[in-house]
């Protein structure tokens, strides 16, 4: 990762990121504050069809004497999937080029504080 000179103004830093007031700096990709026209949270929401379909047929599969424990398993499996799938947040920003999701984490607030940090420098920036 590119580290910023020293005229440049911090307004976040991590292992993973970098916002100044020139820069914006991920693992993977640099982009010009310049170039960035705004920058908002964005939700990407999992699909929960596969855990509630199984959950269905688990259900469905308790009627039977003979798949009773194969319903439970079912049930149980899709149960525990469904628990574990969470939403995940990116930042979203916008350039001349369009909107691209530059940092993607479950933590919202980790994204929240990343956006915040580039919203302070846009408004820095002028």
């Amino acid at each position: 990762m590119e580290t910023p000179t020293q005229n440049e103004i911090i307004f976040y830093q991590d292992s993973n990121v970098t916002v100044t007031q020139a820069r914006f700096i991920t693992n993977s990709k640099t982009y010009a504050m310049r170039n960035i026209s705004s920058v908002h949270i964005f939700e990407i929401v999992k699909s929960r069809t596969l855990p509630v379909l199984m959950i269905v047929i688990g259900i469905l599969l308790l009627f039977s004497n003979d798949l009773r424990i194969a319903g439970i398993f079912i049930v149980v499996v899709a149960a525990l999937i469904l628990f574990l799938t969470k939403n995940e947040f990116s930042v979203r920003i916008s350039t001349n080029s369009g909107e691209a999701n530059s940092i993607i984490s479950k933590d919202r607030l980790y994204i929240e504080s990343i956006v915040k940090a580039l919203n302070e420098a846009i408004i820095h920036r002028g």
